[in-house]
């Protein structure tokens, strides 16, 4: 992924050329298409994205729980918290989006701390039980 677009999204913000430059190698930039489901709840975590531009929907058990856009992240909770995904993921329009592997993002995790604490606290409030938007 380009690094020029790594610094237009809320979680780089901040990160040195240096950081971004290594962070571009770690993520593979995708064009995907309307009503493409990128992650199924109960299955097992490969890959973390980040959307560059495009919306999606999250659902658990079926039901729409949160809206997703430009700058949000998702998958970070099956990498680091629990076995498997804990929602579904389905986009709802094109989407240009960062992908990571499992790999690559627990190497962005030990190498990048700022961006580390950023997911981190996202994912405590997704995995708050009154919270409704997890992914």
């Amino acid at each position: 992924m380009d690094v020029t677009r790594l610094k237009t999204l809320p979680l780089f913000s901040g990160l040195s050329n240096h950081d971004l430059e290594l962070l571009a190698t770690w993520i593979d930039e995708v064009d995907l298409p309307p009503g493409k489901k990128l992650l199924a709840e109960g299955t097992f975590a490969y890959e973390f994205v980040v959307i560059e531009d495009g919306t999606a929907a999250v659902s658990i058990d079926g039901v729409h729980v949160n809206d997703l856009g430009a700058g949000d992240f998702f998958g970070e909770i099956a990498l680091l918290a629990t076995p498997q995904r804990t929602s579904t993921v389905e986009t709802t329009s094109t989407m240009r989006a960062g992908v990571m592997t499992g790999a690559n993002f627990r190497a962005m995790i030990r190498e990048l701390p700022q961006v580390a604490e950023r997911v981190r606290q996202v994912m405590e409030e997704r995995m708050l039980p009154t919270h409704e938007t997890p992914a």
